[in-house]
């Protein structure tokens, strides 16, 4: 998100002091800045200091210059100097603030802007900038005050309406978001930066197309933009546009040839287009340019491509040696890299203590609600009853086209995907957000009534709108296809919302062991937010709620509507399960299903390279080597809670 303040604009703000014995070099020197010839604006104060020293209005203007200039040092010597002029000159004080705070001083900073307005109460810009260094400092609440205090003086004050939709994104409010970055539009229209925060929200939502608009429009006005090139090509990489994002990528590239992020970004689109090899060297150009960044190694180990000896797996070992002198963000990327590398080379134990360490450091780092969460499961066991779900072949959009894989994650529903999506007749779309943003919208349709209670209010044609809603979205994605596969695997949660809506659709519950798929969840640092996976006893009692649930579905739907696969039968039996699952799908038999590995599709999970391997059993039963290391799962999964 890029932030505003007004002490970063070109203009000059109006001050009352102009000295008549300087006032032509004033004057002049003015014309020159506001026009953008620093270096005659600077030359032109020097020589009015040079008649006049104490002139503190010649000392402010040189003072915001030097700010301007990047020259923070240079900054606060003439504006302490103006100060000391002028000890209530509210701009002067300002300024001072503003380059604090571009030197990382934030207290400093918000010293100086707090006494800037003690002197000026209606000085919006200060309430503005007072607000950014709470942002800065994780103050959101603070942040959002200042930034409405501001408004309200100043309506259509452009920076703060950006800053506010920045603290309202980092609130995870993304409707007040868009509106707050929707109205600064209206005043600034043309401004990059709001087009490409507005296109980060849309991004969030899952609404793509609204966020590669936004970030075109931003590279119309700007077109070396290379924040909003990564983004544009992370939305075509979502989109399966996999040669347009990485086009986007190396155009980035070219603008900034030294940015690692860029290179991270078109690493992992190579990653997840099976192209290893050369995403493991894209990986190797963001490790030389950032050595001590954890995620280039997590995303290098994600390739599988790091082997015993490797100049990389020495280096990471080198930094975890030392890892209290990473920032808190890498040593947990960088536990979690050493967790998959030791892993893929046997070193079970090894590999299992830096998952500790890195899920402690992650779990520290998230607001995980576990009451409200386990409830939910309670809740959705109490609306759709076996009577309510015997309606669905009355209500909803009959149509064959939708099949959902459901299951835990890391428990075999990418394998499934991929095996179904190996069949000329099937489209696998991958994990689609779509359903859940319309079910977030029964709370302003249902007056505030949200899931699942809604469901027992919503009339069968709002049922049918959901239903088609959804549908119109599925065949965008793929308009030949006889079946298209949604891979959300927490569709578990709206399977009855899926059966009410979409009578005709089929639904596939993936089982895995429980310890395996725990534990494989346990090993993942996860883009999404799976906050119930970075604590063993947590991860646990989810599980036992996840199963729970599951039994209540096998209880109350209709015969042939959800067929369950276990992961290890599909391991054991592949063309056995493989005709299984077809068939739930009313699909004739293909062999290419057998090939599935060699299916070159985008894969953008956590599985991207497993499920270009032939099968393999070497990943069942793997949590008996470090059962004891495991112990508070083992406790939750049988329903002892421990501490």
């Amino acid at each position: 998100m890029q932030r505003r303040d007004a002490g970063s604009q070109s203009r000059i703000p109006a001050h009352p002091r102009d000295d008549h014995n300087a006032r032509q070099l004033i004057v002049a020197g003015l014309a020159h800045q506001r026009a953008g010839r620093l270096a005659e604006a600077e030359q032109l104060y020097t020589n009015a200091l040079e008649r006049e020293p104490k002139n503190s209005y010649v000392l402010y203007l040189r003072g915001t210059l030097f700010f301007q200039t990047g020259r923070s040092d240079a900054a606060i010597q003439d504006l302490r100097h103006s100060i000391e002029l002028n000890q209530n000159d509210p701009w002067a004080i300002y300024i001072l603030g503003m380059a604090f705070q571009k030197q990382g001083k934030l207290d400093d900073a918000l010293v100086r802007c707090t006494e800037a307005l003690r002197i000026k109460p209606n000085f919006y810009q200060a309430l503005n900038s007072i607000g950014n260094i709470f942002q800065k400092q994780g103050k959101l609440d603070e942040a959002e005050s200042r930034y409405i205090e501001a408004l309200r003086i100043e309506p259509d004050y452009p920076d703060a309406l950006i800053n506010l939709g920045n603290v309202l994104q980092e609130q995870g409010k993304l409707d007040e978001a868009v509106i707050r970055y929707t109205e600064a539009l209206r005043i600034k229209p043309d401004y990059p930066d709001t087009l490409y925060n507005l296109g980060s929200v849309f991004q969030k939502q899952g609404k793509l197309d609204e966020a590669s608009e936004r970030y075109t429009e931003a590279l119309r006005i700007k077109p070396d933009y290379p924040a909003a090139l990564n983004n544009l090509g992370n939305v075509l990489q979502e989109q399966g546009k996999l040669d347009e994002a990485v086009a986007c990528y190396r155009t980035a590239l070219d603008l900034e040839p030294d940015s690692p992020d860029a290179y991270l970004n078109l690493g992992h689109t190579l990653t997840v287009s099976g192209r290893f090899d050369e995403a493991v060297r894209v990986f190797e150009t963001a490790i030389g340019l950032a050595p001590r960044r954890g995620l280039s190694y997590l995303l290098l180990a994600a390739t599988g491509r790091i082997i015993p000896g490797s100049p990389y797996l020495r280096r990471m070992e080198e930094l975890a040696s030392d890892i209290n002198s990473l920032p808190e963000a890498d040593q947990m990327e960088l536990h979690f890299a050493l967790g998959a590398v030791y892993a893929d080379l046997g070193d079970q134990e090894r590999s299992f203590r830096h998952l500790l360490a890195g899920n402690r450091l992650k779990r520290r780092r998230i607001d995980y609600d576990e009451a409200e969460t386990l409830a939910l499961f309670d809740r959705i066991r109490a609306v759709f009853t076996a009577e309510l779900l015997a309606c669905g072949p009355k209500t909803g959009v009959p149509s064959p086209l939708p099949v959902f894989v459901v299951g835990m994650p890391r428990s075999g529903t990418t394998l499934v995907e991929q095996i179904l999506a190996s069949h000329p007749q099937v489209f696998g779309a991958g994990e689609l957000l779509h359903l859940p943003h319309l079910v977030r919208s029964f709370r302003q349709i249902e007056s505030g009534v949200v899931f699942p209670e809604a469901v027992t209010v919503l009339p069968r044609e709002r049922l049918e709108r959901l239903g088609a809603a959804y549908l119109d979205g599925l065949r965008a994605k793929a308009p030949s296809a006889a079946r298209i596969v949604d891979k959300l695997p927490d569709n578990f949660l709206r399977i009855g919302l899926i059966h009410l809506a979409l009578p005709q659709a089929r639904i596939i519950h993936v089982r895995r062991d429980p310890v395996d798929t725990c534990l494989s969840c346990f090993s993942i640092l996860f883009a999404g937010r799976l906050h119930y996976t970075y604590d063993l006893a947590e991860l646990g009692r989810f599980y036992r709620a996840y199963e729970g649930l599951m039994a209540h579905w096998r209880d109350v739907l209709p015969p042939g509507v959800m067929l369950e696969v276990r992961y290890e039968d599909v391991v054991a039996d592949l063309e056995g399960q493989a005709r299984r699952i077809l068939d739930h799908c009313g699909l004739a038999w293909d062999e290419r299903c057998l090939a599935f590995h060699q299916n070159q599709r985008l894969v953008r999970t956590a599985s991207a390279a497993q499920v270009r391997r032939p099968l393999y059993a070497s990943s069942v039963g793997r949590w008996r080597v470090f059962a004891d290391l495991a112990r508070p799962l083992l406790d939750a999964l049988r329903g002892e809670r421990v501490g």
